[in-house]
């Protein structure tokens, strides 16, 4: 069956009309014309749809059949056209947002404001490991990424929003902890708790800790931020954390940040898609939105001064 939506825009004229002469005015076409995207149809449909007696039309039942059909394809047209004005002027939508387990420390406080001020987008939330990141760009069935450093062997377009401090945590009765200005050198006897292989953590440790010549003593892996803390917190070792992750932990005086040299190590937020994926309107407008404010809301770049 090969049918045109032209063809069954004529016809629900003709059988709303019963008429061939009305229908073509309506639809500014020449009586002639109407008449041929009507045969047209009927061949394709292999049915009689109208019958013509004297100077009357009728409907066949076939007929009625089509109309009621095009009733409903009309209507189904006429709400495409609404979602998609929605949409174009952004009074709804859905974002899809994938984030490594980091960033869900921060995000909330940047989702709430989004969501201030465009109540009507819907989200949907995924919190996971930088494996699962990159598998999400790499079958591209994501809008966004919220991650730390982006891999340079990918095709990706990323942009940053805010810094990400890698500080060195201990508990707060560690011998360390009330010493200023920690030496580097002077860790390589500590215990680190680190970690899984891949994480953008893991992997920003050791590549730091290679550059300083220091070889890294690890007595734990965890796969989650939360392991580590309570693992540092119980006195097994020490943890090297994105600062974000510990708003709690230093208010409550369960972890202290070592004063090291040389650190923190400084990363950077980034918000990631595939290099030419077209955004929705919506993932385009949260994106302009993290980008330009995104760092302000979470207090701005001096956030850390006054916790370190």
């Amino acid at each position: 069956m090969h049918v045109t939506l032209r063809q069954l825009t004529v016809f629900e004229s003709v059988a709303r009309n019963l008429s061939f002469t009305q229908a073509a005015e309506e639809l500014f076409l020449s009586q002639p014309a109407v008449s041929m995207q009507i045969k047209q149809l009927e061949q394709n449909l292999e049915v009689m749809l109208l019958d013509r007696v004297g100077k009357r039309t009728y409907l066949t039942e076939s007929g009625r059949e089509v109309k009621a059909t095009c009733k409903r394809i009309t209507h189904l047209l006429n709400e495409l056209e609404t979602v998609l004005d929605n949409l174009k002027n952004l009074k709804a939508g859905k974002l899809h947002l994938t984030v490594a387990s980091t960033a869900n420390y921060f995000l909330p406080a940047i989702l709430a404001v989004f969501k201030q001020r465009l109540p009507q987008i819907s989200i949907a939330l995924n919190v996971t490991n930088r494996k699962n990141l990159l598998e999400a760009l790499d079958d591209n069935d994501v809008d966004l990424v919220i991650m730390g450093q982006p891999p340079e062997d990918r095709d990706l377009e990323a942009g940053v929003f805010a810094l990400n401090p890698l500080v060195i945590v201990a508990n707060s009765d560690h011998e360390l902890a009330a010493q200023s200005r920690v030496p580097l050198q002077r860790l390589k006897d500590e215990i680190f708790l680190v970690r899984e292989q891949g994480s953008g953590t893991r992997i920003a440790m050791e590549r730091f800790f290679h550059e300083q010549g220091i070889r890294m003593k690890t007595g734990m892996v965890a796969d989650s931020n939360e392991a580590i803390k309570q693992s540092v917190a119980a006195g097994l070792g020490l943890g090297l954390l994105s600062h974000d992750t510990l708003a709690m932990e230093l208010q409550l005086n369960y972890l202290t940040i070592l004063d090291v040299i040389d650190m923190p190590i400084i990363r950077k937020w980034h918000i990631v898609h595939r290099a030419g994926k077209r955004l929705s309107r919506s993932a385009a407008v949260f994106k302009d939105f993290l980008l330009d404010e995104g760092e302000t809301i979470l207090g701005g770049p001096d956030r850390f001064a006054s916790q370190t």
